[in-house]
């Protein structure tokens, strides 16, 4: 059993890795190979981990803690909780985090027999159907569940904040505020179980489904997103956003029809010290602009956001995807575990 150190030139052209916090502090540039017995398989919410008994270069026993993405994400990617059992001999390519610990995050995994298993940087047998998601169903409405394919982020490694990293232009104010940020400390959102409000369910809809729920009796439209379980209620009412002193997590979000196109305002959102997962906080001015319009016969949304935040932003950033009606998925509960938010800490 051993590990050692692969640099990967090729990194730079794979798919989203399933990270949930952000892979500051992880060498994100090469690959380190571990090898060994697993001793451990924990899928939970916000990660799935596991360990491997290994040996390093001097002979002495090391055991390596590796992380995947949510349980919710690896089911619908096929996994099970007995996709890697105890006693298992597997090899593991992970981005080592750059503290010198024995933890990574996982790149791909080969069985003793050569098998590779799917993950999100490596498919193993070709990208999954994800549940059959295909542009088969149609409606005539924007509710339901949609979800976009998972290659949307694929030209950004590190996914979410990759995508973030390579699109958001910053102030001098989110530079030093992303210098002081620590991801391997408590101060980290995700170590506290506090999700990312909007627009992340968007960027996130590549990995998790997206739901609309409109009632036009009440005059609201509610929208949903498994990551994090975050869950938005748009007033149709007529209404204006409230003082900018009643702020929230999720914002106050009011909406209205320009011709076929649903337009989402948000505004009034809490402070959040790392909402793009990339140490830039947000502040009292952020203001999220959405517009959803059904388009390919009922089989897809078009959807986009306008972000704004002009203490950390120095530019609005524009980003538009398309959304497939998948009915077939069902949203299930995010329901984040302190004990896996909290293993990623150096102990």
């Amino acid at each position: 059993m051993k590990y050692s150190m692969l640099f990967a030139a090729a990194m730079a052209l794979a798919t989203p890795v399933w990270s949930h916090h952000s892979d500051a502090g992880l060498d994100m540039a090469s690959v380190t190979t571990v090898e060994g017995i697993v001793t451990e398989f924990s899928m939970r919410n916000p990660h799935t981990y596991f360990t491997i008994e290994s040996t390093d270069a001097s002979g002495e026993t090391v055991e390596w803690a590796i992380q995947m993405g949510s349980a919710i994400s690896l089911v619908r990617r096929g996994w099970t909780r007995d996709s890697l059992v105890v006693g298992d001999h597997i090899t593991a390519m992970v981005h080592a985090a750059v503290d010198g610990r024995p933890y990574g995050l996982l790149n791909h995994i080969e069985t003793e027999d050569g098998a590779l298993l799917d993950t999100a940087r490596n498919r193993g047998t070709g990208e999954p159907a994800l549940a059959g998601l295909a542009a088969s169903a149609s409606t005539d409405s924007l509710e339901g569940v949609w979800m976009a394919r998972s290659a949307e982020l694929v030209s950004y490694p590190g996914g979410f904040d990759g995508y973030f990293h390579a699109e958001l232009e910053l102030t001098p104010q989110a530079v030093a505020a992303q210098a002081a940020f620590d991801e391997f400390s408590p101060e980290s959102p995700e170590a506290q179980c506090i999700g990312r409000p909007t627009p992340a369910m968007i960027v996130a809809s590549n990995l998790y489904p997206l739901q609309i729920d409109i009632n036009e009796e009440q005059q609201t439209i509610q929208i949903r997103i498994e990551f994090w379980d975050e869950v938005r209620t748009v007033y149709m009412d007529g209404r204006a956003h409230p003082d900018i002193s009643q702020r929230s997590h999720s914002g106050h979000s009011i909406g209205w029809w320009e011709g076929d196109t649903l337009v989402v305002d948000t505004t009034n959102f809490s402070d959040h010290r790392s909402p793009y997962q990339i140490g830039v906080p947000s502040g009292a001015r952020k203001h999220v602009v959405e517009r959803y319009r059904l388009i390919d016969d009922g089989t897809r949304i078009a959807v986009e956001f306008v972000l704004e935040d002009p203490e950390y932003i120095a530019a609005p950033l524009t980003h538009a995807r398309e959304l497939i009606y998948s009915p077939q998925l069902e949203l299930s509960t995010f329901d984040c575990d302190p004990e896996s938010a909290r293993r990623f800490l150096p102990q």
